[in-house]
C-alpha cells in the first residue's frame, strides 16, 4: 500500500491524500482509517485520532494494531489510567510486543507508579536484553526517580547496541551533568555522517554535540550544531507565532476588570493547586522542588489539564462570558477530579507546574479562586538560549526558532502585564536571578503568597527525595547555582535576532514595558 509507505518514511503530504482516496472507495477499510488516525496523531490533532480509533475498533474489536494506537494516544492526553485499560486488553492479544509493555511502563510513570514501572522494564529486559529503545526509556524512569548513575549506565547500554539512537545520545546530554568525551565526540559525528540518519537521530545528535561543544568552551561550533538540530525540528513542527499572539489578544480582550469581577467567586472554592507557570526554562522546577520540601505540599508534574478544560469550551475565552451559572465551579471539580490520579500523598496542597497555563491565569482565577498563582521568569537572552539549546520530547514548537521564541516571550510578558493589572495581587513572580542571589528572602516571600509557614526543608530543597520528570531534573537535586545565568554570553554574537524581536522587553527586565 503506497500509503503505508508514505507513513513509514513520515511523508505525511503523500500520504494523507492516499488515505483519503482508499477511505472514499471503502468507508470501512479499518487498516486505512487506522493511517489515517496515526497521521491525525502526528501532527497532534488527538481528538480526531481517538474518534478515528474507536471506529475502527467499533467495525473490527479484534484488530489490536488499533487499539494499541488508540493507547498511545489516549497516553498523550494525559489519560494513562484509559490508556492501561486498553493495554491490558492489547498484551492479551499480543504479549510479546516489547513495544505495548513499553507504554504500559511509560503510563504507569504518568501516574507516578514509579515501582510499577520500573519493575516492568527489567521484566522486559530479562527476556529480550537487546531492545535499545526500551533500554533508553529504562534509563527515562531512573533518571525520574534520582538513580543518575542507573539511568546512564541505561542509556549507554542503549547506545551500544544501537549506536544511531540519537534520542539516547540527547538523554545523556539532557541530564544536563554529563560531560561528553573525545570519543563521544567522535562517534556521534560519525552518527552524522551516516546518509540513512533518520531527521529525528539527526537532529537529537545535533542538539546533543551541541552540548558537548558548549561544555568544552567552542561556543561556535556549539551554536553551529544547535541551530541545524533546531532547523530541522522547526521543519516539522506546525507551529505559527501568529497563533499566539491571537491568543494573548483574545485574552486581553475578553477578561476585563468588569467581566472578571462579574463572575467572582462561583468557581470551586478548593484551594488544593499551586500552579507554578511562566516560560520552560525560568526556574519553575526549582520553585516546585521549593514548595515539594514544604511538608503541606506534594510536586507533581506538567499537568495538561487546564489547557484540556479550556479546549474543551465552546469559542475560548470569548465563551467565558456566556456559561451557565454553575458551569465555573464545574470546571473547578473537573481539574480537581481529573487530577486527583496524579496525588499519592495526604498533604493538601498540590502543584500542577505546566509552564504554558500562564495563558490561562484568569480562567484558573475563575473557576479555581482560591488557588494560588507563581510566575517563575528569568533574563530573556538567558531564558530563550536556554530554551534553544533544549530539545523537547512535546510541544514547545516556539523554542526551535530565535525569532519565534523573542515572539512568544514578548507575548508572554505582555499577557502577564494585563493579568497583573485586572487580578492584582493573584500572581506572585520569583525572578530566578533574585532567587539565586538572596535564597531565604525569596523562599520566604514565595511560602507567605502560598499561605504556608516557613520550613527549613525549603531552603536545602536539594535533599529531598521526589520524582521530578522535567529538563531540571538533575539541576533540583543540587544546591542553588550561579552558571545559569550567564551561560548564554559565550554565544551573544549569535543572538542579534533575538534581541531585536525582544526589544523593549530585554530593556525593561524584569519589569514589563510601560506600553503593555
Amino acid at each position: 500500500m503506497r500509503a503505508a509507505v508514505a507513513m513509514n518514511e513520515n511523508d505525511l503530504p503523500v500520504a494523507e491524500p492516499l488515505l483519503r482516496a482508499l477511505l472514499k472507495d471503502d468507508p470501512f477499510d479499518v487498516r486505512a482509517i487506522r493511517l489515517f488516525a496515526e497521521l491525525a496523531g502526528r501532527i497532534g490533532r488527538y481528538g480526531d485520532a481517538e474518534n478515528l480509533l474507536r471506529r475502527a475498533i467499533e467495525l473490527a474489536p479484534q484488530f489490536t494494531p488499533a487499539r494499541a494506537n488508540l493507547a498511545l494516544v489516549l497516553y498523550r492526553t494525559n489519560r494513562a489510567p484509559e490508556a492501561l485499560e486498553e493495554l491490558a486488553k492489547v498484551t492479551a492479544d499480543d504479549p510479546d510486543n516489547a513495544g505495548h509493555a513499553n507504554l504500559q511502563a511509560a503510563a504507569y510513570g504518568r501516574l507516578g507508579e514509579f515501582d510499577d514501572a520500573l519493575t516492568l522494564y527489567e521484566q522486559v529486559l530479562k527476556q529480550t536484553p537487546n531492545q535499545p529503545r526500551v533500554w533508553m526509556s529504562y534509563g527515562h524512569m531512573l533518571k525520574t526517580v534520582g538513580r543518575q548513575a542507573d539511568g546512564i549506565a541505561a542509556y549507554r547500554k542503549a547506545i551500544e547496541l544501537l549506536p544511531v539512537l540519537g534520542e539516547a545520545w540527547w538523554s545523556l546530554a539532557n541530564l544536563k551533568t554529563v560531560k561528553f568525551s573525545d570519543s563521544d565526540i567522535a562517534a556521534m559525528k560519525a552518527v552524522l555522517e551516516r546518509d540513512d540518519l533518520t531527521p529525528e537521530d539527526r537532529w537529537h545528535v545535533d542538539f546533543s554535540l551541541g552540548k558537548a561543544f558548549e561544555d568544552w568552551g567552542e561556543a561556535e561550533a556549539a551554536f553551529g550544531h544547535y541551530s541545524a538540530g533546531n532547523e530541522l525540528r522547526r521543519r516539522r513542527m506546525p507551529y505559527k507565532a501568529d497563533d499566539t499572539t491571537a491568543g494573548v489578544n483574545a485574552a486581553i480582550a475578553t477578561f476585563t476588570p468588569a467581566l472578571l469581577a462579574g463572575l467572582a467567586g462561583q468557581g470551586c472554592q478548593a484551594p488544593d493547586p499551586i500552579f507554578v507557570i511562566g516560560m520552560p526554562r525560568a526556574g519553575s522546577t526549582l520553585v516546585e522542588q521549593i514548595l515539594a520540601s514544604h511538608s503541606q505540599v506534594e510536586g507533581t508534574s506538567e499537568l495538561s489539564d487546564i489547557g484540556f478544560l479550556a479546549r474543551s469550551m465552546e469559542r475560548y475565552p470569548e465563551g467565558i462570558a456566556a456559561l451557565p451559572e454553575g458551569e465555573l465551579r464545574q470546571l473547578g471539580e473537573a481539574y480537581l477530579s481529573r487530577t486527583r490520579v496524579q496525588r499519592h500523598t495526604s498533604r493538601p496542597l498540590f502543584i500542577d507546574k505546566m509552564p504554558n497555563n500562564w495563558l490561562h491565569v484568569p480562567f484558573i482565577r475563575l473557576i479555581l479562586p482560591n488557588a494560588k498563582i507563581v510566575d517563575a521568569r528569568r533574563h530573556p537572552l538567558a531564558c530563550c538560549f536556554s530554551n534553544f539549546k533544549q530539545h523537547f520530547a512535546r510541544g514547545q514548537g516556539f523554542s526551535y526558532s530565535l525569532d519565534d521564541m523573542g515572539r512568544y516571550y514578548r507575548d508572554y510578558v505582555r499577557a502577564m502585564a494585563h493579568y497583573d493589572r485586572v487580578l492584582p495581587g493573584a500572581v506572585h513572580r520569583v525572578i530566578y536571578e533574585r532567587m539565586v542571589d538572596d535564597t531565604e528572602a525569596e523562599v520566604r516571600a514565595l511560602l507567605q503568597h502560598c499561605g504556608l509557614p516557613f520550613e527549613e526543608a525549603c531552603l536545602a530543597f536539594h535533599k529531598t527525595e521526589r520524582a521530578v520528570r522535567t529538563a531540571s531534573s538533575e539541576q533540583v537535586r543540587r544546591p542553588i547555582f550561579r552558571e545559569g545565568t550567564g551561560a548564554w554570553k559565550p554565544f551573544e554574537p549569535w543572538l542579534d535576532p533575538l534581541k531585536i524581536v525582544l526589544g523593549d522587553v530585554l530593556d525593561c527586565y524584569p519589569e514589563a514595558p510601560a506600553n503593555f
